[in-house]
């Protein structure tokens, strides 16, 4: 129980750095690195040549401080998180590499390798709503039951998924940065896919933020905000609040009233109230 609530913290619960580790308790050891193959299921599908190479650059001068985590295949050892710290040590020219042996199903390497591009910040919005859908899929699972076992709340598991409702056009554009978050929200609740294409063409040319964008598809819609919506909870400010989430990875509250406002961020241990002070600087 105690591993299991330890997941949505992040690896970090997990793996502690390769100077602490206990070889014979964790089943840790320096691995050849050739017997090591890639997650097919691996959340993350984008490697930047650039982030690899500044890593790379680290190995060298420091190593492979946080172990690799891997289970048995039938050619060796299959990783279960650390794709890119793999990649990066084979640029930096490393014969072995320190890893933490684990059991686990496919449908566990997957949650373990979502929680740890989620508290990495190493997904795109698209990766992960994805990686969701499978892991919902894979243990017929609901959204509240997933967003707990991921330390996530459900708000935040259901407005990932509505982005795989959006055109494809549209997901490539939120992974290449052409539009935020968001924006990729505002357009999820617009039915009408024409509809939708045409507001991406004012976003892409116009340059219209999330905010124009909110009051723009309200008014074709003839909708209203109600008094709460206006004051302390309109979709802006939602959409900010979702952000910071993902951004620091706990609970965020943005609490608005007037031009006034605070924001709030959740820490539930001594550990995580200094992650969160390292994250924030």
């Amino acid at each position: 129980m105690g591993e299991r609530r330890a997941l949505g913290k992040g690896l970090s619960a997990l793996i502690p750095d390769a100077n602490h580790l206990d070889e014979t308790e964790n089943r840790f050891f320096q691995c050849p690195i050739e017997a090591i193959v890639p997650n097919p299921l691996q959340p993350r599908q984008n490697f930047r040549p650039d982030e690899l190479r500044e890593m790379a650059n680290s190995i060298r001068e420091q190593g492979v401080v946080t172990p690799l985590l891997v289970s048995r295949s039938e050619t060796g050892y299959q990783l279960i998180a650390g794709e890119r710290r793999w990649r990066a040590a084979q640029m930096a020219g490393l014969d072995r590499v320190p890893v933490v042996l684990r059991d686990a199903t496919p449908t566990e390497s997957l949650e373990l390798a979502l929680i740890e591009n989620i508290h990495r910040m190493d997904l795109n919005p698209i990766e992960e709503a994805l990686a969701y859908r499978r892991l919902l899929e894979d243990q017929d699972a609901t959204q509240e039951t997933l967003a707990r076992r991921l330390g996530k709340e459900r708000s935040t598991v259901t407005n990932l998924l509505r982005l795989l409702k959006l055109p494809v056009q549209i997901q490539q554009d939120l992974i290449d940065g052409r539009i935020a978050m968001g924006h990729a929200r505002v357009l999820a609740g617009v039915r009408n896919a024409g509809e939708q294409q045409a507001l991406r063409k004012r976003i892409l040319k116009e340059g219209i933020s999330v905010r124009q964008l909110e009051r723009l598809v309200q008014r074709r819609h003839g909708q209203k905000r109600s008094k709460k919506e206006n004051s302390e909870h309109d979709f802006y400010y939602q959409s900010i609040e979702e952000d910071l989430k993902r951004a620091l990875g706990t609970k965020v509250a943005v609490k608005k009233k007037g031009r006034e406002g605070r924001i709030e961020i959740y820490f539930y241990s001594d550990g995580e109230f200094e992650r969160l002070l390292e994250r924030l600087g």
